[in-house]
């Protein structure tokens, strides 16, 4: 889905501008974060005012304006777009961005762009068949761009011919493709579970552990690309909360048992990336502690791997195990007494796979097969999860 993607839309100076107000307003209303970067002679068409209206963010259409803070915009927008649009593309704006020209805001963004890019043409027919626009075409294409051909008819100059940009809904289509290429889950619902628990000693004092909740919020992520609908299960995180996920913040260990059984029932697939605390104290003290000796009683809490495993029928059921040493062998011990589909186990003493990192080095393991996933980003594990689940 789009839902909480980046788009930045290029607008150049032609008729067309007045499409690009649809698109950009059709863009917010999925849930997309669109920036506008509109060329001096778009801002003759369309008022800055009306994108930043629509897109609920300031419009750049200088590259040299004041700002109150070090930014260079346009290597910003560039890292931060998912995708990168130019609706209309001038033949004029079509000759710079093929021949490397970087001469206002939009070209330089378009330049120092490695996100895919979209170039929708609009021009007199006359102009579009040229064959220097021609060329330039072919070559924004070679270099990976994709060109949505324009459409014929009626032409603002009054000839007839194909020079229309194509409509914002078809645009829209094809940058939800983009972003999304994969619907592979769409109509399944997914539990996840993320970060760690908390178990109070006393009111300032708690036991918990490292997880940043990284992995989880990947799989989450994956999920919703991949067109699930997602329930967030998290303790203690350190990683934002994707867009467009269902959201259930908990403290304790019991807490998330008790909200996982809620959401189980109505699930497909339950991934369980979560580190819950294993023990509790026995009680919590009512006041802050302050002898010089402390002796804890723990109590075991619940697992709630294996709670779900008990009861979890046709739905597939995936659990983490972070070991430090007999990798394989306490993962498969996990697969079989919680009841679980497919185990995902990674050596947390291995450079690159411990806690609160971007990267992981894991095992998914499952009855028939054990695949070593080498290292690799969480949200690149998250996908391969996924598809090993799909597979079963």
């Amino acid at each position: 889905m789009i839902f909480g993607k980046s788009v930045v839309v290029g607008v150049s100076g032609g008729i067309a501008c007045y499409k690009t107000c649809e698109l950009v307003s059709r863009l917010k209303k999925r849930g997309a974060d669109v920036d506008v970067v509109m060329t001096e002679n778009a801002c003759r068409f369309v008022s800055p005012l009306t994108f930043q209206t629509l897109a609920k963010s300031t419009v750049v259409t200088d590259e040299f304006a004041p700002v109150r803070e070090f930014d260079v915009k346009h290597i910003s927008l560039a890292k931060k777009a998912d995708v990168f649009v130019v609706a209309p593309a001038t033949a004029n704006v079509i000759a710079k961005l093929a021949n490397g020209i970087a001469d206002d805001f939009l070209t330089t963004t378009y330049l120092a762009c490695a996100a895919p890019k979209v170039i929708c043409p609009a021009m007199n027919v006359q102009m579009y068949e040229a064959e220097v626009t021609t060329r330039n075409l072919e070559n924004l294409k070679q270099r990976g761009a994709i060109v949505l051909e324009p459409t014929e008819g009626l032409l603002a100059c009054g000839d007839v011919g194909k020079g229309r940009m194509v409509e914002p809904s078809v645009i829209y289509d094809e940058l939800e493709r983009i972003l999304t290429p994969r619907q592979d889950l769409d109509g399944k619902k997914v539990l996840v579970t993320a970060g760690g628990t908390e178990e109070a000693i006393d009111p300032v004092r708690s036991i918990t552990n490292r997880s940043s909740g990284k992995m989880g919020m990947a799989i989450a992520s994956a999920c919703l690309d991949r067109g699930a609908s997602v329930t967030l299960v998290h303790g203690k995180i350190s990683a934002p909360v994707p867009k467009g996920v269902e959201e259930i913040a908990v403290c304790t260990t019991c807490e998330m048992l008790e909200a996982c059984e809620k959401v189980f029932p109505s699930a497909d697939i339950a991934i369980m990336a979560a580190a819950p605390a294993d023990y509790r104290p026995s009680e919590e003290a009512k006041e802050k502690l302050k002898a010089d000796e402390l002796t804890l009683r723990l109590v075991k809490n619940p697992d709630i791997a294996r709670s779900l495993g008990e009861k979890k029928g046709e739905r597939k059921l995936v659990i983490f195990a972070a070991e430090t040493e007999n990798l394989c062998e306490n993962a498969r011990q996990k697969l079989v007494s919680k009841h679980a589909d497919l185990v995902v186990a990674n050596d947390v003493t291995i450079e690159g796979a411990g806690f609160d990192s971007d990267t992981n080095v894991a095992t998914v393991i499952g009855a028939d097969a054990a695949i070593p996933s080498g290292l690799v980003t969480k949200r690149a594990l998250a996908d391969i999860i996924i598809d090993r689940v799909l597979a079963l």
